[in-house]
């Protein structure tokens, strides 16, 4: 086994891994740029290496800087978490020749299945069923129509060398083919540094699920089951679930889409943790979308369903020691399900809230995990993806999985910026969820339910009876109305609490910019 270990990432997912190192008694170097230079996986690790500067180009996307690090302070394997270098072939091949172990999967198998049409070609290499379309980057705007007037329109254009929305576009017609591909390569060409675009058939409202493979160096290849995805904003899920329901009323899709999943990992000679990625249609036809060559952001959902420490086995793999577990000790017990929540305002099209943690209460209790990257008195920068953690539950049900979420999310305070805790509240409160009703166009009715309901209740707000006053920050506790001497408290604490707010912010700040550069820096290096 190793004795000291590189993390090449940040936040939430640094701090796990941090853990399961002094788990195993395997020492960690946390890495930072000037932006987290106190973070708390900073403050967690053994040791720790500066980088550069904030943007993830100047620090956490430079190969050479990561290295540089990991032998400066002689860590004899790497762990790239999810995001940034993570399914960069290029980055674990410079491990291999460094002499320094990447803890995933081999250089080639990255190569084979990081770029979504050469993944879709080792997936019908292995047999299995991919969405129609073309198998590799749309040549001239004329060859994208002709292959969407073959499929029928609506189609999709997506980028071939990335995801998280980043180059995607839908298409209803051909009058608007040309501007789509010419945005989507665009984009493409911005976000991942390669514009090639591929085309396929959209499948309307679809499920969006994923099986999780786990592979060792000796051709031991086992899947632990599926992960619900569907719920999505701007192609970013935001909650999983395993298992998922249309799985406990039809088991034989997970056998069928498990043995499909492991079908295509063996054509690519895989090993480590990754994900196959499906969609799944009202008939429960699934289809091959691609493969995440990495550990998962939703991973804790299946560690919770299964008892099975995905970030433990991939340290055993990488270092060498077989897989002990079989396909047929494999369990399913319970519901888990994990909210990820986000410094955003989801009532503002989900728009990025950087700023100054000034009060932090965490959930805890039976049944809950908190995978957090932050602590009160945190500044969450504007430099990356605004996760600050992900909140899983488990339970014996569904339903109660559901009503502890709920409980947690009660629980879970985050003073100083919005966060999107109530929009999740309104989620697991909605019918469809309740009723397993899910795909990924799950949210675009579920504003309109919620709106609905919402001018349902407003008479009742209008009513001369006393009520709770909103907090002037949603994500702050509200307080108790129970007379005048209460309201006067609130009122006091919310201006309190802008003006510090106000404070923090240089009189020449421009929020706008401040946002526009999150939303096109930040997210693009950060998560599917």
């Amino acid at each position: 086994m190793f004795e000291k270990v590189l993390i090449a990432n940040r936040g939430e997912i640094a701090v796990r891994v941090i853990r399961a190192l002094r788990e195993a008694n395997i020492r960690s170097v946390a890495v930072y740029s000037d932006a987290d230079r106190a973070s708390l996986a900073v403050q967690l690790a053994d040791e720790a290496a500066h980088l550069g500067p904030a943007p993830a180009s100047e620090s956490y996307l430079v190969i050479e800087k990561i290295l540089d690090a990991a032998r400066r302070h002689h860590a004899d394997a790497i762990h790239p978490g999810y995001g940034f270098l993570s399914e960069n072939a290029d980055f674990a091949e410079a491990c291999e020749t460094a002499g320094i172990t990447f803890i995933g999967p081999p250089a080639s198998a990255i190569r084979a299945m990081g770029s979504k049409t050469a993944a879709r070609k080792v997936a019908i290499a292995a047999g299995a069923p991919v969405v129609p379309g073309t198998e590799s980057a749309l040549e001239t705007f004329n060859d994208a129509r002709k292959v969407a007037a073959r499929l029928g329109y609506p189609v999709l254009l997506k980028a071939a060398a990335g995801g998280g929305g980043k180059g995607m576009r839908r298409v209803d017609r051909e009058a608007d083919l040309e501007a789509a591909l010419r945005d989507a390569s665009s984009e493409a060409l911005r976000s991942f540094k390669n514009g090639e675009v591929y085309l396929e058939k959209l499948v309307l409202e679809p499920r969006h699920i994923e099986i999780q493979v786990l592979g060792d160096k000796h051709g031991h290849l086992i899947h632990l089951g599926e992960r619900e995805c569907s719920i999505q904003r701007r192609h970013q899920k935001v909650i999983e679930e395993c298992p998922s329901s249309v799985m406990l009323a039809h088991p034989d899709l997970r056998e069928q889409m498990g043995a499909a999943a492991l079908k295509i990992a063996r054509s690519a000679g895989y090993y480590n943790a990754g994900t196959m990625e499906f969609l799944v249609d009202r008939d429960r036809n699934f289809y091959f979308l691609e493969m995440n060559t990495r550990l998962q952001v939703e991973h804790p959902v299946t560690e919770l369903a299964t008892s099975l420490d995905l970030v433990q086995w991939q340290l055993k793999i990488a270092a060498g020691e077989p897989l002990t577990v079989r396909q047929d000790d494999v369990r399913w017990t319970g519901s888990a399900i994990e909210c990820r929540i986000y410094a955003e305002d989801p009532d503002q099209q989900f728009m990025p809230s950087p700023g100054k943690i000034v009060r932090l209460r965490e959930p805890s209790g039976p049944g809950v995990r908190l995978d957090s990257g932050v602590y009160e008195g945190w500044n969450v920068p504007m430099d990356y993806d605004p996760l600050l953690a992900k909140l899983a539950v488990w339970a014996p049900s569904r339903e109660l999985a559901t009503e502890r979420m709920k409980r947690a999310l009660r629980e879970y305070v985050v003073g100083g910026i919005r966060t999107n805790c109530e929009f999740f509240k309104d989620v697991l409160d909605d019918e469809e969820f309740r009723a397993g009703r899910l795909t990924t166009a799950f949210l675009d009715g579920f504003f309109e339910r919620r709106d609905a309901r919402r001018s349902r209740l407003q008479p009742a707000a209008d009513s001369s009876e006393p009520r709770e006053s909103s907090s002037a920050n949603p994500t702050e506790p509200r307080m108790s109305m129970s007379g005048p001497s209460d309201i006067e408290t609130e009122a006091v604490a919310a201006l309190v609490a802008a003006l510090a707010r106000k404070a923090e912010t240089p009189a020449s700040a421009k929020p706008e910019a401040a946002r526009s550069k999150w939303t096109t820096d930040g997210r693009a290096a950060q998560l599917r």
